[in-house]
C-alpha cells in the first residue's frame, strides 16, 4: 500500500472478505467496511511473570498496594509477621485498648 500523500510503502493487510488492501492497524477494511478481528495481546503466565497470583498476600495497611515478598512489602517496606491486617498489628502492639463495659 502506498501513502497518497508522499508515496513511501505502508505496511498494509489484505481484508478477508473483499481481498483489499488496508493499512496494517486498521480496524475496518476502507473497501468494504468489514471489522477487522482484534488480536489480543498474549496472556502473561504466572510462571513467566515470577508472581502467583493465586497465593499472593497483599499488604496489611489498608492504603497500600504493595504485596507480601520475604517477609516484607514490596511498595512501603512494612515487616509482615503473618497478621490479618491494621487490627490484628495493633492488637499484637497494644495500642488498642480493650472497651470495658
Amino acid at each position: 500500500m502506498e501513502c497518497p500523500h508522499c508515496g513511501e510503502t505502508l505496511p498494509s493487510k489484505t481484508c478477508p472478505d473483499c481481498g483489499g488492501e488496508v493499512p496494517e492497524n486498521s480496524l475496518y477494511c476502507l473497501v468494504c467496511g468489514a471489522p477487522f478481528e482484534e488480536e489480543s495481546p498474549p496472556a502473561v503466565a504466572d510462571d513467566e511473570s515470577g508472581l502467583d497470583f493465586e497465593n499472593r498476600v497483599l499488604c496489611p495497611d489498608g492504603a497500600c498496594t504493595g504485596i507480601i515478598e520475604s517477609g516484607r512489602c514490596t511498595e512501603c517496606g512494612r515487616a509482615y509477621d503473618g497478621s490479618a491486617g491494621p487490627e490484628a498489628e495493633a492488637d499484637a502492639e497494644g495500642e488498642v485498648e480493650e472497651s470495658r463495659d
